[in-house]
């Protein structure tokens, strides 16, 4: 039996110390839900899956219920997934309502000839394979979205200049994601990612998060990898993708997402990015330019959680 392991995130950014503990408690259970599935014989898929479904329903993160609101008060979530095995995938964006988000990409890409389905249709999926819904939005979110859009009025908000702009002429619009990578005791990998976006993002917007090769990579001849913070950061670094080829090439997961958030640091302003990843062998990599990056690991050579809140090699 091969080595089998599970990373999860929840999110880079800055943790508020009142939710510092949540966070730590969060990704635990997530983590140690993906490794019941793994120990059982479980496939990577299946855990990576359990993995964010678990911090879906955790509002203390930034995915499924307590995702944060675009800058007219709406939810829009996205997810994917990916089967490092056969290289499917599946993706959905700009759903309102649905409990579990990682499960409808699951079932696009498992039930669709498609990858990636956004908008009205995919709301219909969630309702012909009877998906449970739930309301995501929660009083802290709503809290923390009257403080960020008083910033924004004020252009005092750092990462979205030219929002600021456009609120003079479109009056009415006045980071966090969770992820999971695993390899399971057959060496076959995957990696799941879900978010509610960027908070106060334009309507319609999309991020990384379901964008295959952005936020979330897996391959079988290379390794896995979630990237979370600023979503249009990874998609102009393609950087699960990168990461993966990183290894690909013969790093090991930690050095390849060292060298992921160095071009972040070079080509992208270091702007707050994290990234988990495992590679083929089954080493564990994190990093993170963001102030925080809630992470948790466990392996079966090692069967006991280990988490933090900022990752030192």
């Amino acid at each position: 039996m091969e080595k089998f392991i599970i990373i999860v995130h929840g999110g880079a950014g800055r943790i508020r110390p009142e939710f510092k503990d949540r966070a730590l408690r969060g990704v635990k259970n997530a983590a140690k839900a993906g490794y019941d599935i793994l120990s059982k014989g479980g496939t990577a898929l299946d855990a990576v899956e359990e993995a964010v479904k678990v911090m879906e329903d955790d509002p203390t993160f930034n995915a499924g219920t307590g995702s944060t609101l675009t800058i007219d008060g709406r939810i829009e979530m996205d997810a994917s997934i990916m089967d490092g095995k056969t290289l499917n995938a599946g993706s959905v964006a700009m759903i309102r309502n649905i409990r579990h988000p990682v499960t409808l990409a699951r079932i696009i890409m498992e039930k669709t000839d498609h990858v990636f389905i956004a908008g009205d249709f995919a709301e219909k999926l969630a309702e012909t394979f009877n998906l449970e819904r739930c309301n995501p939005i929660t009083e802290n979110r709503i809290k923390i979205w009257k403080e960020y859009k008083t910033m924004l009025i004020r252009g005092e908000h750092q990462y979205l200049p030219k929002t600021t702009k456009l609120i003079k002429i479109i009056p009415e619009l006045a980071t966090d994601t969770v992820g999971a990578v695993a390899r399971d005791k057959d060496g076959n990998l995957a990696a799941a990612t879900s978010t509610g976006g960027l908070t106060l993002k334009l309507p319609g917007r999309i991020g990384d998060t379901p964008l295959i090769g952005c936020g979330n990579y897996a391959d079988n001849e290379a390794g896995a990898a979630s990237a979370t913070g600023i979503g249009e950061v990874a998609i102009r670094l393609v950087l699960a993708k990168t990461v993966c080829d990183f290894m690909r090439n013969g790093l090991i997961a930690q050095k390849a997402v060292e060298k992921g958030i160095e071009l972040v640091k070079t080509r992208q302003n270091n702007l707050p990015m994290g990234i988990i990843a495992v590679d083929k062998y089954g080493n564990p990599g994190i990093a993170h330019s963001s102030e925080s990056l809630s992470w948790a690991i466990m392996a079966s050579d090692s069967p006991k959680v280990v988490a933090g809140l900022k990752y030192s090699p």
